[in-house]
């Protein structure tokens, strides 16, 4: 089964943009995922398709309007009452590897793209609408975080990614960050490839990049270690293991 992605927004030729291409492109020929972008300003009803308006108690910018949105939710709605309803918004709950990975394994996703100010806030209210935000900061729009949303979804589906396990040894799948990785020449500017790499033991080899993942993920996201707890005995893929003396 295709799974399906439906974006709300100002801008549909946004879509698929960089999902167009390498591997997310790739999977969109071949049918394992497909993109559906609504106008929001169809569901317009004056002449000049309005979408938003100044905000109540006044202050700078324009909010996008609830009753515009509501009709273009409800449409979606209609055709996909199976997937998620998302709203991207700096507002929203943070984007994490176990948000994506459920909406991955599910029949696809919905999702609604902010402007100007944002949503009048009636919206979350009458509608099952997720907000969710890519990070703490803020973009002139939805789209570009639709686009990371997506990305990140995209590559977990099967027959996306090559080789199974790569997904599963990725930063954030254990509740750490990911081990380094080294390749060819052995030497550059001075500085060589760890030798337990080259060592041929796979036990020291796993044993080496779990240790790096948690000194790595300690040092630059120890938000991480407090959110996931004792992340010592965890694999990056999420294995247990006894941790090392």
């Amino acid at each position: 089964m295709t799974w399906a992605a439906t974006i709300l927004t100002l801008y549909p030729e946004m879509f698929p943009g960089p999902l167009g291409h390498s591997l997310a492109g790739r999977a969109l020929g071949e049918g394992i995922w497909s993109i559906d972008p609504v106008q929001i300003r169809d569901f317009a009803t004056d002449k000049h398709r309005s979408v938003d308006d100044t905000p109540a108690g006044g202050g700078a910018g324009m909010v996008m309007r609830a009753d515009v949105l509501g009709r273009a939710i409800d449409d979606v709605l209609a055709r996909r009452p199976d997937a998620p309803l998302l709203a991207m918004t700096p507002r929203g709950e943070p984007l994490t590897q176990n948000l994506v990975r459920g909406l991955a394994e599910g029949p696809g996703v919905s999702i609604l793209c902010g402007r100007f100010e944002g949503f009048d806030e009636r919206l979350f209210e009458a509608r099952p609408i997720l907000p969710v935000s890519i990070g703490d900061y803020v973009l002139s729009g939805g789209e570009m975080g639709a686009l990371t949303l997506l990305d990140a979804c995209i590559r977990l589906l099967p027959g996306v990614m090559g080789a199974p396990l790569s997904g599963e040894e990725e930063s954030f799948e254990g509740g750490l960050l990911e081990y380094p990785h080294y390749t060819r020449p052995l030497e550059w500017e001075g500085r060589r490839i760890p030798e337990v790499l080259r060592s041929g033991d796979h036990a020291k080899i796993a044993a080496w990049r779990k240790a790096r993942a948690i000194e790595d993920t300690r040092l630059r996201r120890p938000d991480l270690i407090e959110r996931h707890g004792d992340v010592r005995r965890r694999s990056p893929s999420g294995a247990q293991h006894e941790e090392e003396s």
